[in-house]
């Protein structure tokens, strides 16, 4: 059956309008499958991976041109040690979990990646007490190693670094996002998993036990001009379909017909730029330097790149209007103004007073799918499988998967796996 998809041509005239997408009347062609994992980002893959592992037969279907083109290729590349989250907490267990699943995958595989330790330092006495809150919460959460800093501790291992106390995890590090991503796809691919690219799921509609998933070209959708009507080129009918569709998760979800609204949460996007420095001949820092949590992020941090590179990042920049083509589509706007750096370099100087100007260039940018939003408490992942979750047979979705989405995929592919194996 996956042969014979991917032989399907996604160029059909279009009938039916986006708005009613979710409707049962169509006669495009039906094609079954066993699990249908919608999104290829880190975690998609890491969720077939682990479901072709355990016999199932699994497509993989996203909107863009190849694998891990959005959220999973716009981070720290950061793999966090689990100290910021409440012990009950998914990304809690996740994380300290994934955390240990991925050292072992890398160091296997051969896949790049360093433990440099990182240090969450208080600039000022005003701090301290959250670094304390901050160990105490780490060690409920089983990280292990942490161990509180005065400043000179701190400063002998980082002679750049102004603060007053730090907390120093040594478990944290970095990993190469693009290496890992590939060789967890080659792992899928090889037990069977199929791939198909530029294939955007629109909605979907309950029908008995199942439910009926409407597929469109990306370029036919990317093409529509909003007027006209558009006809799925086929439906999917999934026994398992895992919604793990990142930045349009939610918006895919409201696009289940059949699907309580009431299950769904309301989205939150939060945009971070990063900053790369130049002008250094050799990096200021060994280790990962994180300031004290804010609003919305752990704060514009210095993250090591694996060829030394060091960049500052991410700020955080709420956002709103993103309608569902342009989130299904990733059209979002990921420029990086070189004039918001100059918000960087206050926040950046509280812990590294000598950055120089006109050190900070341009980098890249990210969003965060955020369940939460501006003044509210940080959210943790949902995770909902199956008919007691939300009435639906046979469906996962996945909200919220942000940072530390890349530490814990291959623990929330476990998670999912492990409660729909054959």
């Amino acid at each position: 059956m996956l042969t014979k998809l991917k032989k399907i041509s996604l160029s059909s005239p279009t009938a039916l309008k986006f708005r009613n997408l979710a409707s049962k009347s169509t006669s495009s062609p039906k094609e079954n499958v066993d699990c249908l994992v919608i999104g290829a980002g880190v975690v998609g893959i890491s969720i077939a991976r682990a479901l072709a592992l355990k016999g199932r037969e699994v497509l993989v279907v996203d909107s863009a041109s190849t694998f891990g083109t959005s959220t999973s290729s716009r981070n720290s590349q950061v793999i966090h040690a689990g100290i910021y989250y409440p012990r009950s907490s998914l990304k809690a267990a996740l994380c300290v979990e994934g955390r240990k699943l991925m050292y072992g995958y890398c160091s296997e595989r051969g896949i790049p990646h360093e433990r440099v330790g990182k240090l969450i330092v208080a600039a000022g006495e005003a701090g301290v007490s959250t670094l304390s809150n901050l160990m105490d919460r780490g060690v409920e959460n089983g990280v292990e190693g942490l161990r509180m800093l005065d400043r000179c501790e701190a400063v002998e291992m980082e002679p750049e670094l102004n603060c007053v106390k730090a907390l120093l995890s040594p478990c944290s590090g970095i990993v190469d996002c693009h290496s890992l991503m590939l060789s967890l796809l080659g792992d899928a691919e090889n037990h069977g998993a199929t791939f198909s690219y530029n294939s955007t799921v629109i909605g979907g509609h309950v029908e008995g036990d199942s439910l009926n998933l409407q597929v469109i070209g990306s370029q036919e959708l990317e093409n529509w001009d909003g007027i006209s009507v558009l006809n799925p080129e086929f439906v999917l009918v999934p026994n398992l379909v895992v919604n793990s569709a990142g930045l349009s998760a939610i918006a895919l979800a409201r696009r289940f017909d059949g699907l309580s609204s009431s299950v769904i949460p309301k989205p939150h996007f939060a945009r971070g730029l990063y900053f790369t420095l130049s002008n250094t001949r050799e990096p200021p820092f060994k280790h990962l330097i994180y300031p004290t949590p804010e609003d919305g992020g752990l704060g514009v941090h210095v993250t090591l790149d694996l060829d030394g590179q060091v960049k500052f990042g991410p700020n955080v920049e709420w956002i709103s209007g993103v309608d569902d083509v342009s989130s299904f589509l990733d059209k979002y706007d990921y420029t990086v103004d070189a004039s918001q750096a100059e918000r960087f370099y206050p926040a950046i100087r509280k812990y590294y007073p000598n950055l120089k100007d006109g050190s900070l260039e341009p980098g890249y940018s990210g969003i965060r799918p955020k369940v939460t939003g501006p003044g509210q408490s940080a959210g943790d992942f949902v995770i909902q499988q199956g008919e007691e979750s939300h009435g639906v047979p046979g469906l996962v979705n996945l909200f919220g998967i942000e940072s530390p989405g890349l530490t814990s995929c291959m623990a929330i592919a476990e998670y999912v796996a492990n409660r729909f194996s054959k």
